[in-house]
């Protein structure tokens, strides 16, 4: 995945001395040059991290400056004290920026209920500070500072024109583990050079991510750091002026946002298979959803798929726990387009042949239909591994 900078935006990413191995970084920076309006969507998980409480005090402002982001401590789980770090961190970059703490906003990820070792962070701001550049190196370095469990950055960029101006919409996230975001994820910072107010801002964003970052899950777990930003600086020149318009920035911010998505999916911590399942003919998008989640975060439905086991019994009976009124009889399943299941009732399948697409092939599709109704929800998940739970049986120790 590749990027550049919507204008006016720079960033930089350095190890300061958060993590004990030199290579990787801990330490990034997102900063507009011109004051910017924000938005954020953030965990619903009533245990949450510092950083979490600060920022959301300080979103959906149109004089935000940008966000520092450090990477192996999550200061979650640290009190009072957790909370002044918090504030302190922003003042630090604040500082460098000649700017107000209030228009830097902060987030962490990594180890919970440890304090942030302030010395190497004081030391650090200044430096990621002089760094900043608009350069897709750049880029790259502040998106690797956000990493903990992830094996690949996640970055990208998608350009379109609106009243005759090119408009660039840039997003990075990260993400591999402890991945069920309930944001009114992980983490995600998206930017763009278009003008938009603080409502506008805010509804685009709650729409995209409720399509992407709200609809993908690894292990069932909400962290205490998940944050979505969003901002717009209006360096362009661009303005919606027309409902086109409108919709066409809205389809390339949710393609930005499912793209980030689906690569946290695609990095998922020892997961061996990539996962999309499709809920269709429900009567409202709520109700698909809940069916989309409880299939996608079943233990035995990952595990079947980590097996190559086409066992739709386990699918089609997490469908009905989810909460949703249907008659069985209403339900069709198929697996990676074969029909193993039509309208309550089995159906005879090669299932050595599908088993061995599945064990074959990285990614796959369960569509479970229903003929209630038009509404339909796609979610994103991985298969649950021995490798997994090694990995997260391992990770303080």
């Amino acid at each position: 995945m590749s990027a550049q900078l919507p204008g006016g935006f720079l960033s930089a990413g350095l190890h300061c001395g958060i993590k004990s191995n030199k290579e990787k970084n801990d330490l990034s920076l997102f900063v507009s040059e011109v004051p910017a309006v924000v938005a954020g969507v953030f965990t619903q998980n009533k245990v949450c991290g510092a950083p979490v409480v600060v920022s959301r005090e300080r979103v959906t402002q149109s004089a935000a400056r940008g966000v520092v982001i450090n990477s192996g401590n999550a200061n979650a789980c640290t009190g009072s004290r957790g909370l002044e770090d918090a504030q302190w961190m922003t003042a630090q970059v604040a500082s460098q920026l000649n700017c107000e703490p209030q228009q830097v906003l902060v987030c962490s990820t990594g180890i919970i209920g440890h304090f942030l070792p302030k010395p190497v962070i004081e030391k650090g701001v200044p430096q990621v500070v002089a760094q900043l550049a608009s350069t897709e190196a750049a880029l790259e370095q502040a998106a690797r500072g956000m990493m903990t469990t992830d094996t690949f950055p996640k970055l990208l960029s998608r350009q379109i024109e609106i009243g005759g101006k090119q408009v660039t919409v840039t997003g990075v996230a990260k993400g591999a583990a402890m991945i069920a975001p309930n944001m009114a994820t992980m983490l995600a910072v998206i930017m763009t050079d278009l003008t938009l107010n603080e409502q506008e801002t805010d509804m685009m964003l709650r729409h995209a991510v409720d399509r992407s970052f709200n609809c993908i899950s690894v292990d069932g777990h909400t962290s205490t750091s998940d944050t979505v930003l969003l901002f717009a600086n209006g360096k362009s020149g661009a303005t919606i002026v027309t409902e086109d318009e409108q919709d066409l920035f809205q389809l390339t911010l949710n393609e930005v946002a499912r793209e980030l998505s689906t690569a946290i999916i695609r990095d998922a911590e020892g997961a061996d298979h990539f996962v999309t399942v499709d809920v269709t003919g429900l009567r409202t998008r709520d109700e698909a959803f809940l069916i989309a989640k409880e299939i996608s975060e079943s233990a035995l439905v990952k595990t079947a798929i980590a097996g190559a086991d086409p066992n739709w019994g386990r699918i089609v009976s997490a469908a009905g726990y989810a909460k949703v009124d249907f008659d069985e009889k209403s339900v069709s399943l198929f697996l990676n387009g074969t029909k193993i299941y039509e309208a309550g009732m089995p159906v005879e399948y090669d299932e050595s042949a599908l088993s061995n697409e599945i064990r074959n092939h990285r990614d796959v599709h369960i569509e479970l239909q229903m003929n209630l109704g038009d509404e339909h929800v796609r979610f994103w998940t991985s298969d649950l591994t021995q490798e997994y739970v090694r990995l997260n049986s391992e990770y303080t120790t």
